[in-house]
């Protein structure tokens, strides 16, 4: 707040304080050194976790490592598919997903996307019968047609891996994301709901999957059996599969472990701030928030928006740099320099694919990032500064 009491663009990149308890068991933590998740025999940290984990989402099995990217690679190893298979992924989504990709020696192919963010499902159809996997992101928090995409793959025995790293609480058809299709999985990078500063983690119902993913988590020796409810799988798998040591430590999961609790009211508050705000923007006629699916319960972290209408490159960029002058920062994902969002700067992949409509959408969506904590006046502020920046933009 300003000295003479105006209320002024709050900081969106702050995220909420650390509860107490974490501190407390930090201090336990660094006061005995014991921070590898296996040097305890049951019940470290990161062991807890995993199982609080899996029940807040109704998963058998939890696996807790580094980071949702190595949680997306690690589910593609599980799932045993041969060198070179093709992954369906949408081609809106972030530069770490192809990557993963690319790690576990796939191909990664990328699907349309329309102006509301979700997957094309006439083109999904078209790319289906020569894929070996779907790797769906629910990017931003915008869940495509689960139902539909479920339908086509389980028809055509192709295993589906959610990305969920920005839907941690988001519900579809009364389900929770991230346990529709084989594995799930989720971030806790400080940009999401949860914050660890880095962290990821993997929910399956299926034993077979998270053996050989807690061995190439890094499981070695008989670590494994700290691991509770497969033993048999383990030994399977023990030294038939590579290490990838992508495992998570125990100040990760003493951090995290006291949010899961916070996990509904945080839910309910960026709820409450997505669609207050995008009642705002929808109602400038300059801007335009696209709506729910019918099944779906959103638990979004940040708003994206599209620029109705006619807009030129430069007014796109004009509004870009108007919103900052005014104190709200917000990126036009296509025409951010090197946005890692925007499928046509991952060179990593080569010559990349024509999909119009994708980049058609990226060139005229924005995203804007708006963490629970906010308040209405702060959102009134934000929301007069975008949309008095796209009028100053088209004027």
């Amino acid at each position: 707040m300003a000295p003479d009491g105006q209320i002024l663009p709050p900081n969106t990149y702050d995220a909420e304080p650390i509860p107490e308890a974490a501190r407390a068991e930090i201090d336990r933590l660094l006061s005995s050194g014991d921070l590898f998740r296996y040097t305890a025999a049951k019940d470290a940290p990161v062991a807890l976790l995993e199982e609080e984990f899996a029940a807040l989402l109704g998963s058998r099995y939890a696996l807790a490592v580094s980071s949702c990217s190595a949680a997306l690679f690690l589910s593609l190893k599980a799932l045993d598919l041969p060198r070179g298979a093709r992954v369906l992924i949408p081609a809106f989504t972030f530069a770490a997903v192809p990557s993963a990709i690319v790690h576990a020696d796939c191909t990664p192919v990328l699907v349309e996307v329309g102006e509301n963010y979700r997957i094309d499902l006439e083109d999904f159809a078209a790319k289906l019968p020569d894929a070996s996997a779907v790797m769906i992101s629910h990017m931003r928090g915008h869940t495509s047609d689960m139902d539909r995409i479920m339908e086509l793959a389980d028809a055509a025995g192709i295993p589906v891996i959610e990305d969920a790293a920005h839907s941690l609480g988001t519900v579809w058809g009364g389900r929770n994301i991230g346990t529709i299709g084989k594995v799930g999985c989720f971030s806790f990078q400080s940009y999401k709901l949860v914050n660890a500063g880095e962290g990821g983690i993997l929910v399956t119902d299926d034993p077979e999957i998270a053996a050989r993913a807690v061995i190439m988590s890094g499981a070695y020796e008989e670590n494994w059996k700290k691991h509770p409810g497969f033993q048999n799988s383990f030994c399977h798998w023990q030294n038939r599969l590579p290490l990838y040591n992508l495992r998570m430590q125990n100040l990760s999961a003493a951090v995290i472990r006291p949010q899961l609790p916070e996990i509904a009211r945080r839910v309910a508050d960026g709820r409450r701030n997505h669609d207050y705000m995008a009642s705002l923007l929808n109602g400038s006629g300059l801007l335009s928030v696209p709506a729910a699916l019918p099944p779906e319960e959103r638990a979004p972290d940040s708003i994206q928006f599209n620029l109705s209408g006619d807009w030129t490159d430069a007014q796109a960029l004009a509004f870009q740099r108007a919103a900052k002058q005014r104190g709200v920062s917000v990126q036009v994902f296509g025409l951010s320099e090197g946005n890692a969002r925007a499928f046509w700067n991952w060179q990593f992949l080569g010559q990349t694919p024509d999909l119009p409509r994708t980049r058609a959408m990226l060139m005229r969506a924005c995203d804007v990032r708006l963490p629970a904590r906010l308040t209405i006046p702060e959102l009134d502020v934000m929301a007069n500064a975008l949309i008095g920046a796209a009028r100053s933009a088209r004027a």
